[in-house]
């Protein structure tokens, strides 16, 4: 094990999306995860089992959270932990006699970690949803697009791994660390809907001082300028220009051989005009042509590579981007680095073991009495 939250103990409560992408995030970074699955096998084949590389990095023990003796597990277990995350709907967790409450009478120090799409508190909080519900209330979705068409949808990135399990584990963190000096634990309320809407802080920035339209596809950042955009090549491909700041547009220029005197980059009533241009001139190469010529460059443009491409791409190569199971952990620490201590782990697979170096010593007469699997 190394990382820098080496030595810190987490319960994850067994969800979907944005749970296990918080978990594997602080697993990443060191701490020692015990994965909670739901005994029986896997409630949903989207989330669980060990094809899903969100999973790597803890141990999986199997836990009937309906039977008492499952319950009491739970509460023995937070005694030993810093920090437990779940992602039910509000009130679920005090149903099963798991809540913040129950739990800080066992820990006081204990980091409570709820993972939510409304929040805890407010008329949708009990509501159903997913990232493209979420990201739509706080703001998000409606920013994005081009003009005339709808909003496009970008992935779950924004909702349920950016202003979800991201904030999520920013928050635990920093409870944590909090704890530390006052020994008392707290709740984390991480909503989809409120991290979401901080992503856009920027944008709410822009637009207060006249610098933002609501007209989706008509801004320097959603396709309303030429030199923010994507284009297609000659062989169905497409190459990224995100050519802000003056000097690097210069250059973009010098390497499309275009007269810049023929295209003002700021004089915003002619970018629909340029944008034409600029298309018509990157539909003349192919991608990797366009790549060959750019990216080596201070121009601000890349080839766009498919998942299956990027793991290939030089830069990344390079790095180490990406590993056996997936992206390769970040950010990266100069001292007590991040690491994949082990693969992803089928439901319930390490059941005897996890618990065992968690200081279970009565595994057996859980498992006989049906409390786990």
């Amino acid at each position: 094990m190394s990382g820098p939250l080496h030595g810190v103990k987490v319960i994850e409560i067994a969800s979907i999306g944005p749970g296990p992408f918080a978990a594997m995030l602080l697993a990443d970074l060191g701490a020692d995860v015990i994965r909670l699955d739901r005994a029986g096998g896997a409630a949903n084949p989207l989330g669980e089992g060990a094809w899903n590389f969100m999973h790597r990095g803890r141990r999986s023990a199997a836990v009937d959270l309906k039977h008492a003796d499952g319950r009491e597990l739970v509460l023995r277990l937070s005694e030993r932990a810093d920090a437990l995350i779940e992602g039910f709907r509000p009130g679920v967790m005090e149903r099963l006699g798991l809540g913040p409450d129950d739990v800080a009478a066992r820990n006081p120090r204990l980091v409570y970690g709820r993972m939510t799409g409304y929040g805890q508190d407010g008329p949708l909080a009990h509501v159903a949803g997913h990232d493209i519900n979420y990201i739509a209330v706080a703001g998000a979705l409606g920013a994005m697009g081009r003009t005339g068409e709808k909003p496009p949808i970008p992935l779950n990135l924004v909702g349920d791994f950016g202003g979800g399990a991201t904030l999520l584990a920013l928050g635990i963190v920093s409870a944590m660390l909090e704890a530390r000096g006052s020994g008392r634990g707290q709740v984390v309320d991480a909503a989809m809907v409120d991290g979401s809407a901080l992503l856009m802080t920027m944008f709410h920035a822009l637009r207060a001082h006249g610098m933002w339209r609501d007209e989706p596809g008509t801004n320097l950042l959603d396709s309303g300028a030429h030199f923010y955009e994507v284009y297609a090549t000659a062989d169905g491909g497409h190459v990224a220009v995100g050519a802000l700041e003056p000097q690097f547009y210069a250059n973009l220029l010098r390497l499309l051989e275009l007269d810049p005197d023929e295209f003002p980059q700021f004089d915003q009533a002619r970018w629909p005009e340029l944008k034409q241009r600029f298309a018509e001139v990157f539909a003349t190469r192919t991608r990797d042509e366009w790549a060959q010529r750019l990216e080596g460059e201070d121009a601000c443009a890349t080839a766009v590579l498919a998942l299956h491409e990027a793991p290939q791409h030089p830069h990344n190569v390079a790095r180490g981007t990406f590993t056996e199971y997936g992206p390769a952990p970040a950010p990266r620490f100069s001292r007590t680095p991040a690491a994949i201590s082990r693969p992803p782990a089928e439901p319930g697979a390490d059941t005897d073991a996890v618990l065992a170096d968690w200081g279970i010593e009565d595994v057996a007469a859980l498992r006989a009495a049906g409390a786990v699997r």
